[in-house]
């Protein structure tokens, strides 16, 4: 009997790690799934109401996503979480949600993708692109966990129309320290955190 159960307890130890990252692959899964219907219902011009509750991204699937931070982008959660590591880390929650709020609001707009991982990475990879992490020829890991699964969480958050845009509907962005020229073609909307957005005067993205 003694042996029985120790072979037993022996079996659960060595089982344990495998059922776990199961449950993990799992969570990551329906958390990638679920990020694309969203994306795609907010790239639409279609039903702009919260989604149900079995839509919704749980906080467990979004952690279990990309945990080191250094998955390909290519799924909607992990392009908007690194995105807005890169561009607010250090931020409080306002300045982080803003950034996510002008990924979200290029969806679908004239001029812009359909698709959150196509609007990070809009323009060459080095030069001109959208967004300044993506084209300055460094590493795009996450590097910071505590920083990066707070990123991940404002992503879940945003995907889920839980937090309300408060950049005015901006397209663009630049950091208060900086006076970019091409301000001048376009509408400031408010000043959040460290950055200053903005959107076009016509609604047409340049």
């Amino acid at each position: 009997m003694c042996k029985t159960w120790i072979v037993i307890c022996i079996t659960a130890t060595l089982l344990a790690p495998r059922l776990f990252a199961g449950d993990e692959a799992q969570k990551a899964r329906s958390a990638e799934g679920k990020a694309q219907t969203l994306e795609q219902n907010a790239a639409s011009e279609g039903d702009k109401s919260r989604p149900s509750a079995s839509e919704t991204i749980t906080k467990p699937e979004a952690q279990a996503v990309d945990p080191a931070g250094e998955n390909p982008l290519d799924d909607a959660l992990t392009c908007l979480a690194r995105s807005i590591y890169w561009e607010a880390r250090g931020e409080d929650a306002a300045g982080i949600e803003a950034i996510a709020h002008v990924v979200m609001n290029r969806l679908g707009h004239e001029g812009f993708p359909d698709t959150i991982c196509e609007v990070v990475r809009q323009g060459r990879e080095e030069g001109a692109c959208q967004f300044s992490w993506w084209c300055d020829g460094r590493s795009d890991d996450a590097q910071e966990d505590q920083a990066y699964s707070a990123a991940k969480e404002i992503a879940r958050k945003v995907l889920n129309k839980q937090i309300p845009d408060r950049t005015g509907g901006a397209l663009y962005f630049h950091q208060k320290d900086i006076s970019p020229d091409w301000t001048a073609e376009y509408v400031k909307t408010t000043e959040i955190g460290g950055h200053v957005f903005y959107k076009p005067r016509d609604g047409a993205a340049k």
